[in-house]
């Protein structure tokens, strides 16, 4: 048996930020929190669960689309391993039914390859509003039909973990809870509705919002929207923290109104983990500039963030650093029901070293940290 002693300053555990204790690992998994030894000097800063992130769109130079298959996911979680990430949910924006099914393909063959980093998916669309577009191509976006849930609830059958991104009104509260009972993550965004449309898809069986205050109805005193349905109810809500997508303000509002439930996500593009200029994105280019990914228009096109910037920006909106931590690594990983994000005995042991400001400085390969990309 292999075993390591790994010492830090601090070592969270998926929930509580521990002093003075060490983690035990045997022969590449967890074995437990034991008292620190003596004689090991520890690292300076925090020991922690390698992150979740449910929403990234790409990586390593690659975008989930048209031409996507086993091979590409696996390259980009691999360059999502590198930003620190123990699993992600390669995700996939609105598209063509033929690369919705390639997509789905290729996550069914990802999960038969244990690729390392792979989750699952997350279909942001094409069941969306097209008042709240994005940089979703509008000419793509369109209600679900039956067989569309019946690809669906087959694909959840062969994927660890389903996320779908839909739009009430653009799926029914049936269409929802069928999807539901198949055990597909309901996740409402990209919508203009008004509360009771997304207190019914809730009711339904929606269990969490996309990217919270983006390409969604906003809070107002006399509709609240589906802003407001978030903040004043308890399912999940993914948040770009990136201090672009929403302002450090709302950021502090989320979070007094939200103590639970609230997780980080990237909205990465194919430019993580590289040093690309711009890419194209369905014949549109897409600049990166100044921590920002646009059309040439200025449209915001997913985000040019790692996580642990945005715990970074959450703490300095209101949140206490084991609560940033969380939502980072257990808070999304819970939702899943994925076997990381927290410092459990026999999970694998999928780490990373981060300075006391939350700064990513290294990644647990099993034998040494490793520098992030």
């Amino acid at each position: 048996m292999t075993r390591q002693v790994l010492a830090a300053d601090q070592v969270f555990d998926g929930q509580t930020l521990h002093r003075d204790r060490a983690l035990l690992v045997e022969d590449g998994r967890i074995a437990g929190l034991i008292p620190r030894p003596a004689d090991l000097p520890p690292l300076p800063g925090i020991i922690a669960p390698g992150f979740v992130d449910l929403q990234v769109n790409g990586g390593g130079g690659l975008m989930v689309g048209a031409g996507t298959d086993a091979a590409a996911l696996t390259r980009i979680c691999a360059a999502h391993r590198g930003l620190g990430c123990a699993g992600v949910l390669p995700t996939l924006i609105t598209d063509r039914p033929q690369v919705t099914a390639q997509v789905l393909t290729a996550g069914a063959q990802a999960a038969r390859d244990l690729i390392p980093g792979f989750l699952g998916l997350h279909l942001e669309g094409p069941h969306l509003d097209p008042r709240r577009a994005g940089a979703h191509d509008p000419a793509l976006i369109r209600p679900m039909t039956a067989d569309d849930l019946a690809q669906l609830v087959d694909a959840a059958a062969r994927l660890p973990a389903l996320m779908v991104t839909l739009a009430p009104g653009a799926a029914t509260p049936d269409q929802i809870a069928a999807l539901s009972r198949a055990g597909v993550i309901v996740s409402l965004g990209h919508s203009d509705c008004i509360l009771p449309q997304a207190q019914d898809a809730i009711a339904a069986g929606a269990r969490c919002a996309t990217h919270l205050f983006n390409a969604m109805s906003q809070m107002g005193h006399r509709q609240p929207g589906l802003v407001g349905a978030v903040l004043a109810g308890t399912i999940h809500a993914g948040l770009i923290a990136d201090g672009i997508h929403v302002d450090p303000a709302a950021l502090t509002v989320a979070l007094r109104a939200r103590p639970r439930g609230l997780f980080l996500v990237s909205d990465c593009m194919a430019v993580a983990g590289s040093d690309l200029e711009a890419f194209d994105l369905q014949g549109r280019r897409i600049l990166r500039r100044d921590g920002r990914l646009t059309l040439p228009d200025g449209t915001l096109a997913g985000a040019d963030l790692r996580l642990d910037r945005a715990m970074r920006t959450v703490v300095a909106a209101g949140a206490e650093p084991a609560r940033a931590l969380a939502m980072a690594t257990s808070i999304p990983a819970d939702l899943l029901g994925a076997p990381t994000g927290r410092l459990l005995p026999g999970r694998a042991a999928d780490l990373v070293h981060l300075d006391a400001d939350l700064t990513l400085r290294g990644i647990w390969d099993g034998t040494g940290w490793q520098a992030p990309h």
